[in-house]
């Protein structure tokens, strides 16, 4: 063999070598809005300012078919950083005040992951997860006191937010970092009435007022789109005036959080997702597995991908995230199982933890969601066309368990509590857009359904959103569909089964 064909030989091994070797890590942001549902310009609203969430669209891909699994803040963004289901990882609902649910004590969370890899981790923003030794982050920022008027402004201005995590983003370091950056918008402001303390005073989407540091960004109710599932009335029509404004808010948070990452010389280097842990603060959507509810915004833009500006069919979930940050990590191999390393790191951190609310049956790497990072490139990827949602409690006082499964076409809620009035959210029976056409009556209309109904559930809706999209034709009972009721309740049933459950049992004694 010539010195030529022997280089030759040399380059095209090295190639194939360097081939099967794994991309090195890269950064990661996790941006997460707080009761966003998918009005934004990318998702087709053209009323709705939101040029920075647009421009991160353009340069990635975005996910048309999105789904959270609970449309309750705490219980969702357990899902969010487990990729377990709420009925498994033990988030049933609400962390905080008086609700007091949290997860179990050794259940494996998205950062104890990344930190396994090699990752420096940081959290800023809203956390609603409990217990912090079983979700921690290895910083929280911003890393100074932020009592009194400073944390306000932290709470209602993604700006400040975004400038509070400048630092850590051009901190040098060998080690690539994770940013989970959660704002607080665009949620309903909870006002506590001091003459009655468990009186919530009728709320707005959050600071109506002055943006320090950002444009505050106006809109007129007669401009608003007001969708399906909601009343075209003066009232609602306000409410989504100030919805936008608050989302408009968030979009500039995310427009100085990309800036601070250009500047810092990091952006080409780092995974940007934006998404939201379920639909708008409105009835019909938050708390309820109905569609405004379920679907979510889900932008990726992934550094090492080619193709930008794209639209993807795929059907994802929340419970998906985490698989796929780990994979994009390097953490997995090529089959897709977290590497041994990884797994005994985590495992000795989750052994370490304090608590003694332990779920035996939780190990490390037992995802319930995939990784949809090899899907991402292409618009109507095979296999990605069903998700599953489970609900089980908002506050304490809402206990109503859902089951969903969600195909292309249909989609079966299992209303376990069918009997029971649907609970509110505190903040949802305080909304004015809901108040107004409930003091009309039960017969009052409600978007799609009437209050009556909306507030009586039969105990499986079964849609065909291919002709009724706004769900509001339920085919439980049409004999017609019975073959195909029964095959959704079986599909719903080994859901359920494999993802350990509890609820399971109530196909045999209710």
């Amino acid at each position: 063999m010539n010195n030529r064909s022997f280089a030759l030989g040399a380059w095209l091994a090295a190639t194939l070598l360097l081939s099967e070797l794994p991309a090195a890590p890269k950064n990661i942001v996790l941006i997460v809005a707080d009761d966003h549902g998918v009005d934004l310009g990318c998702y087709g609203n053209s009323v709705i300012k939101t040029p920075n969430i647009d421009a991160l669209a353009a340069e990635g891909v975005v996910m048309d078919r999105a789904f959270c699994t609970t449309a309750s803040c705490s219980a969702s963004r357990s899902v969010i950083l487990t990729g377990l289901h709420n009925h498994a990882n033990g988030q049933y609902g609400h962390q905080h005040d008086f609700h007091k649910f949290s997860a179990w004590a050794n259940a494996p969370s998205l950062p104890a992951y990344l930190r396994a890899a090699g990752y420096r981790t940081a959290r800023c923003g809203k956390f609603h997860v409990a217990p912090e030794s079983a979700f921690h982050f290895s910083r929280v920022l911003p890393e100074r006191n932020t009592q009194g008027s400073l944390q306000q402004q932290l709470d209602r201005n993604p700006v400040a937010q975004a400038d509070a995590c400048r630092d850590f983003i051009a901190e040098q370091s060998e080690q690539p970092f994770f940013l989970y950056f959660c704002t607080n918008d665009p949620h309903r402001s909870e006002e506590v009435d001091e003459t009655s303390p468990l009186e919530l005073k009728p709320n707005r989407f959050g600071n109506q007022a002055d943006l320090p540091g950002g444009e505050v960004v106006t809109y007129q109710p007669a401009e608003v789109i007001v969708p399906p599932f909601l009343p075209d009335t003066p009232e609602c029509r306000a409410e989504l005036a100030q919805y936008y404004q608050a989302v408009s808010r968030v979009d500039q948070g995310v427009g100085r959080l990309i800036k601070h990452l250009q500047d810092a010389g990091v952006y080409d280097e780092t995974l940007v997702m934006y998404i939201s842990d379920h639909g708008i603060a409105m009835p019909g959507a938050k708390t309820t597995l109905y569609e405004p509810g379920m679907r979510i915004p889900c932008i990726i833009r992934n550094p090492r991908a080619a193709k930008r500006g794209l639209h993807s069919s795929a059907m994802v979930s929340l419970v998906d995230l985490t698989p796929t940050l780990v994979e994009f990590a390097g953490a997995t191999d090529r089959a897709g199982i977290v590497k041994p390393e990884v797994l005994q790191k985590v495992s000795a951190e989750i052994a370490r933890q304090p608590g003694e609310a332990r779920n035996p049956k939780l190990t490390p790497a037992q995802f319930h969601g995939r990784s949809f990072l090899s899907a991402l490139e292409e618009p109507v990827p095979a296999e990605w066309n069903e998700v599953n949602a489970s609900h089980t409690f908002h506050e304490i006082t809402m206990y109503y368990p859902m089951r969903v499964v969600r195909e292309t076409r249909y989609k079966l809620i299992w209303n376990l509590a069918a009997p029971l009035p649907f609970p509110f959210a505190s903040d949802l029976w305080v909304a004015s857009t809901w108040q107004a056409q409930y003091r009309q009556g039960l017969s009052a209309r409600y978007g799609q359904r009437s209050v009556g109904s909306y507030l009586q559930r039969s105990p499986f809706e079964l849609y065909d959103l291919q002709t009724d999209p706004d769900e509001s034709h339920n085919l439980a009972n049409d004999p017609a569909q019975a073959k195909n009721l029964a095959r959704l309740k079986q599909k719903l049933r080994a859901f359920q089964v494999k993802t350990r459950d509890p609820w399971v049992l109530k196909w045999d004694y209710e």
